[in-house]
């Protein structure tokens, strides 16, 4: 305040000019540039599933004193449920958006379910982790292998290149593991199964997930004087998260409600069958086509089944598992319901 003229401490009045033209200039700017915040403000906003890691992702928080507030135990999820299901208005926001303007778009999330539910089920399962985290792959990705967002994130649960390459996904010309379900799932649940021990909190751990882990921890020392905390922490912070990040958990609580019990909003969806697959091992740079000829199928069903495979041939650096039909006679492995991840070998 000292550079400023009238000396420190006081501010000096701004004259408008006489002329009567630019005094209707200068107030039509001041009208114009109030009506433009009314309208930003006005406009909705449309969440987008994206996972932002590293310093850039750092918000600008206000570094004053916060009392720290006690931890407080959120309620026992209910009868189906393993994780909380604590209502919010955003909740019950996307609920209507999922029966209205969106609800074809929920409706192929119900559907490509069907494909997915086993094998991240196994998995969770194994790990001993809770089933609703599926719903967070639905949010991110809508049950699509090749999703990719804004923030350059890939595959089924939307991983960057760093978080990807962190957690053993392997990312080159000839493949991209963030887009085969199976790695990617195994990744994707390690990596959550990280965020839950630092942060304590299934809510925290999706939060991070989205945002990265760097900034959860920041928001919460700010906020709440510590890093670990309860589900109930995650709306105590909710006005400091970034904006996709505020609607993630409440989107997850919406999507799994509905799809717990799609007929009570109104959905009757019949979701796909699981994918039936066998696997052969083949030589490093093997043609997809020589793959098809030799499986008794065709190049489409080896990329349906391998998003991952970038190329017209596997990678030419190891052999590798590649993935396909399985005989019509033949039942789906019994893996599949127990610990997918170990049907792929490297």
């Amino acid at each position: 305040m000292s550079d400023m003229p009238g000396g420190p401490g006081r501010l000096t009045p701004v004259l408008l000019p006489r002329r009567p033209w630019i005094r209707a200039a200068v107030g039509l700017s001041f009208v114009a540039g109030l009506a433009g915040v009314a309208l930003i403000a006005g406009i909705e906003h449309y969440v987008a599933m994206e996972t932002v890691d590293g310093p850039e992702a750092a918000p600008l928080l206000e570094e004053s004193p916060i009392p720290v507030v006690p931890i407080e135990e959120p309620p026992a999820p209910p009868a189906g449920w393993d994780i909380s299901n604590i209502d919010h208005p955003r909740v019950e926001f996307w609920i209507r958006r999922f029966q209205t303007d969106k609800r074809d778009k929920f409706e192929g999330f119900l559907k490509r379910k069907g494909l997915f539910q086993p094998l991240i089920s196994g998995e969770l399962a194994a790990r001993e982790m809770p089933q609703d985290l599926l719903y967070l792959a639905m949010v991110e990705s809508g049950f699509e292998t090749r999703a990719y967002s804004r923030a350059h994130a890939s595959g089924l649960w939307q991983f960057i290149r760093g978080t990807a390459a962190r957690y053993g996904l392997d990312i080159n010309r000839a493949v991209d593991e963030r887009n085969d379900p199976v790695k990617a799932t195994a990744a994707a649940l390690r990596y959550l199964e990280d965020l839950h021990r630092e942060f304590g909190s299934w809510y925290l751990a999706a939060a991070a997930y989205n945002t990265g882990e760097r900034r959860i921890a920041r928001i919460m020392r700010t906020t709440m004087g510590r890093v670990r905390g309860t589900d109930v922490d995650y709306y105590r912070i909710w006005n400091r998260l970034p904006a996709e990040t505020r609607d993630y958990v409440p989107l997850m609580i919406a999507a799994a409600r509905i799809a717990k019990d799609p007929e009570r909003y109104g959905f009757r969806v019949d979701a796909l069958e699981p994918w039936r697959f066998e696997q052969v091992v083949a030589s490093p740079g093997t043609p997809l086509e020589v793959l098809a000829r030799r499986a008794g199928t065709t190049v489409a069903a080896i990329r349906l089944l391998n998003p991952h495979l970038k190329l017209d041939r596997t990678r030419a650096d190891r052999a590798m598992a590649v993935r396909v039909p399985a005989r019509p006679s033949a039942p789906v492995p019994a893996a599949l319901a127990q610990r997918p991840g170990t049907l792929v070998a490297d």
